[in-house]
């Protein structure tokens, strides 16, 4: 899942709009921007195998830190205590922690089963959804798209920058993922934890525009 985890977190600015988009960025894609370092330090392990999915060449062996059940629970929590002490909102913390959760289950519904319960020899789980690609284009897209309009339902332009890039950024999420998924497989593994990280840099650009907008319930904003 890629899109789904984005437009999950544009959907919940509704419901925690005293946060910022790049928090609630960063918490739906807590587990992904956790994982290329896992791989980079030899923690856990991926290895490219074309065709182990219709949809990712990716075959997820070894990632229980990142994107274990318990773990995934655990990331929740952390991140929401870090919200409640940083913004002094439950509101804010009980989304920012619902969205770290949130992504495994995502990825449960794509996964084949390789997402474990927990650390060792575990259960692993996934619906496999990754094995149809119509299937997942209509999930990936209705959540993106689900997540857009509810952001621009909940929010407004300041300016220029506010009614522009979030746009452009909508549009980076698509042609990233339709490099992925139309690009040839990658080169190593290395190559695939050092694209993860660049992920850092949809997190910054979130919180960069989110700041030319504002709720539509603010009574700070006023139409030009």
């Amino acid at each position: 899942m890629f899109l789904g985890h984005f437009g999950l977190a544009l959907a919940a600015n509704s419901r925690a709009p005293d946060a910022s988009l790049g928090t609630l960025v960063f918490a739906a894609q807590f587990l992904d921007l956790l994982w290329p370092t896992l791989l980079l330090t030899g923690v856990e392990q991926v290895r490219i195998a074309p065709g182990d999915t219709l949809v990712t060449p990716l075959a997820f062996e070894h990632y229980p830190v990142s994107h274990s059940l318990l773990a995934a629970i655990g990331w929740a929590l952390l991140i929401g205590a870090a919200c409640r002490w940083a913004s002094g909102s439950m509101r804010v913390a009980w989304v920012a922690g619902a969205l770290v959760f949130s992504h495994w289950l995502l990825d449960w519904v794509v996964h084949r089963p390789d997402l474990p319960l927990g650390f060792g020899d575990s259960p692993r789980f996934g619906l496999g959804l990754w094995q149809s690609l119509p299937a997942t284009l209509v999930i990936e897209l209705m959540l993106l798209s689900g997540g857009v309009w509810l952001y621009n339902r909940s929010t407004a332009a300041k300016d220029r920058i506010g009614s522009l890039a979030p746009a452009a950024w909508v549009l980076l999420l698509l042609l990233v993922y339709a490099a992925n998924l139309l690009g040839p497989p990658p080169p190593g593994v290395a190559a695939i934890a050092w694209a993860g990280q660049a992920q850092w840099l949809l997190v910054l650009s979130a919180w960069w525009f989110d700041r030319h907008r504002v709720s539509r319930s603010s009574a700070r904003w006023s139409p030009a």
